[in-house]
């Protein structure tokens, strides 16, 4: 996968470099831009129809509470919407095992490591499944999809340990 910012595209990489495995992780958000719009516009119409109702019954300090009630829902929302961008892009291929972080103000790091010497280690509680999973390596580990839903949580850590697994075992 290019991001615009690579001269070489996969087709062009040789063959020890082409991916074997390739996942782009983001967070599940249950709503969409039009979700969020429509319950915006609900909140909202329903918001000011008791600031009236309480504006006109003469409790004015009240109109002032729903005002700021609705602007706290806004940047809760606001918050998680911004939280949704970050993502991990993580590429297997049979010389390195490539992390990119993303975080939501847009900072990316990148954690590359040897796939010989990389262990891929997960988590598990008996009642909950996964809890953590990371990749390590000459040292270094970084945690992997750990904003991840418990259910893909377990798809990713079976298919990424299947490509791994075939990686070290050369096929």
């Amino acid at each position: 996968m290019s991001d615009g910012n690579d001269d070489i595209s996969l087709d062009d990489r040789p063959l020890n470099d082409r991916p074997v495995f390739f996942a782009e992780l983001r967070p599940h958000r249950s709503l969409g831009q039009r979700g969020h719009f429509v319950f915006f516009l609900v909140a909202g119409m329903l918001t000011v129809a008791h600031m009236a109702i309480f504006l006109i019954s003469g409790a004015w300090p009240i109109v002032m509470f729903f005002g700021v009630d609705f602007l706290i829902l806004f940047g809760a929302f606001w918050l998680n919407n911004r939280a949704a961008r970050a993502c991990e892009l993580v590429e297997v291929s049979r010389t390195s095992i490539s992390i990119r972080k993303r975080a939501p103000s847009g900072c990316e790091t990148a954690h590359e490591f040897n796939p010989f010497w990389a262990r891929f280690q997960v988590s598990r509680k008996e009642e909950i499944g996964i809890t953590d999973m990371s990749v390590s390596g000459q040292g270094r580990r970084t945690d992997v999809g750990s904003f991840l839903h418990l259910d893909d949580r377990e798809r990713f850590a079976s298919t990424f340990a299947g490509a791994l697994a075939r990686v070290k075992r050369g096929l």
